[in-house]
């Protein structure tokens, strides 16, 4: 196979042919690391390419068997791997414990080659960072590939791998695939497990997925990654079916609710918006009803959730673990005023914050239960410029500053952290100048399989397979 051949396939096209003996899951490595060495050094995606990548061992079958895979270098743990957490606070810290999840990517056949940039602490919507430096969106090397997963996406979007792990906090995982043009699925809170380390990380809002290119590859990654540990904290129903059968199956009549405005102080882009509208008429073609939807929450509440003494009190652990202290030589600018700022709370600040959540998710709750599903942007606006006021290698941004500007832009995405529902982001339109649209999909809790089969509908409409960066490997 060549390198212009491996970058047309999906995870599940390059599965079948191993299957088929088309091709080995080594020669696949090999060409994965042919495309990093082709445009990595253009886009910064990939910190570290295992140079023991070709001897990397996943199951021998599987959904994904053989496929090349990257972890994104915050969450879920690799033992005896590198994860630095783009900071240089952990600056040459191994886990020991292997995460559930990459337990659950080697039985499902995927090869883990690597490690992906993001967003110091994974804290940003811009992958860059002082230990690692800036990384490109594949797109418009100007312009951010989102974050924090944006490693992971510009990686996949590049076709460094077909898929890629990553975790979203607040809309790390749909950020990127929104501005890098791919398929980013958060899903329900408990569907994925974060165990056996994160179980109950920042009260269940971050989960880990993956971002990859089409939605079968979505489908077949719930099925590798849905499933409880002993532990869990939060423990949903399983599917009666696998993700993967939902592609075979009706979607029936949906009530859709449409955010055609904007939920945060950020304007809605006019192209953004267009998209959404037209996104809007092609599910009412298809028979669904539609109801514009109002935002359903307070922008401050969502806030508020940034700052915490525990927050403070871990990184002060961490520190302590690593055996160095936080200052100015291990924390962006940004990150440690946002400590100073926790640091300095009342303890008690973190079980008001809880009540905080739990009013929040009561009042979206209550505003969007008339809807089986809802349309909104996924970010009100295209890919932006590097650095700037969303970056937190700004000295000159405050933490307050951060947390307005961070939570403006975030509007759509962060919410539904709170809610714990399932989300998607499909890269169903582009600007006027080439860059991707994502707009996203909200689920009812627990509910993946609407999902997957209202992505598929789209997917068959608009479909985007056909549309391309400017920096791809295979191309160049």
């Amino acid at each position: 196979m060549k390198l212009s051949e491996y970058v047309e396939y999906d995870a599940t096209g390059l599965a079948s042919l191993v299957r088929a003996g088309e091709v080995t899951p080594l020669e696949l490595t090999r060409l994965a690391r042919e495309a990093h060495e082709e445009v990595n050094r253009r886009i910064n995606a990939v910190i570290e390419f295992y140079e023991d990548a070709e001897t990397v061992a996943g199951a021998d079958g599987g959904l994904f068997h053989g496929v090349p895979f990257l972890r994104k270098d915050i969450g879920a743990t690799e033992a005896g791997r590198l994860q630095e957490k783009g900071s240089r606070l952990f600056k040459g810290f191994r886990p020991q414990t292997d995460s559930y999840f990459f337990r659950r990517a080697r039985a499902g056949g995927l090869r883990c080659l690597g490690r992906t940039t993001t967003s110091e602490l994974g804290s940003t919507i811009m992958t860059e960072s002082i230990l690692n430096g800036i990384t490109g969106n594949p797109w418009d090397l100007e312009r951010s590939a989102g974050g924090s997963s944006g490693g992971a996406a510009a990686a996949v979007a590049a076709g460094i791998t077909p898929i890629a792990h990553g975790g979203d906090g607040g809309g790390s995982i749909r950020i990127p695939a929104s501005w890098c043009g791919l398929v980013g699925l958060n899903p329900s809170r408990g569907r994925v497990s974060g165990g056996p380390d994160n179980q109950d990380s920042s009260f269940g809002l971050s989960r880990a997925f993956v971002l990859c290119r089409t939605v079968r590859d979505m489908a077949a990654a719930l099925d590798v990654f849905s499933g409880p540990h002993p532990g869990d904290p939060f423990i949903i129903v399983q599917p009666n079916r696998p993700y993967v059968e939902e592609l075979s199956q009706p979607t029936g009549r949906l009530r859709v609710g449409v955010a055609r405005t904007s939920w945060g102080a950020v304007n809605l882009d006019p192209e953004v918006l267009h998209a959404v509208e037209s996104t809007a008429t092609l599910l009412q073609e298809m028979g669904h009803t539609i109801t514009d939807v109002d935002l359903p929450y307070e922008p401050v509440e969502y806030s508020s959730m940034y700052f915490s003494p525990t927050t403070a009190s871990s990184l002060e652990e961490a520190a302590r673990a690593m055996g160095r202290t936080i200052t100015a030589d291990t924390l962006e600018p940004v990150s440690l005023k946002r400590y100073e700022f926790s640091r300095d709370l009342p303890l008690s600040r973190a079980v008001d914050l809880q009540e905080v959540l739990r009013r929040m998710r009561f009042r979206v709750g209550e505003a969007i239960d008339a809807f089986d599903i809802l349309l909104t942007p996924t970010m009100p606006i295209v890919a932006v410029p590097h650095s700037g006021i969303y970056s937190a290698t700004n000295p000159a941004v405050s933490a307050e500053e951060y947390v307005q500007t961070d939570t403006a832009i975030c509007q759509y995405t962060g919410v539904f952290n709170v809610t714990g529902q399932p989300s998607v982001s499909l890269p169903l339109a582009q600007s006027a100048s080439g860059l991707p649209i994502g707009l996203q999909i909200v689920g009812r809790f627990g509910d993946e399989a609407t999902l997957v089969r209202v992505a598929r509908d789209l997917e068959e409409a608009r479909p985007w397979s056909y549309w391309r960066p400017k920096i791809r490997a295979g191309n160049n």
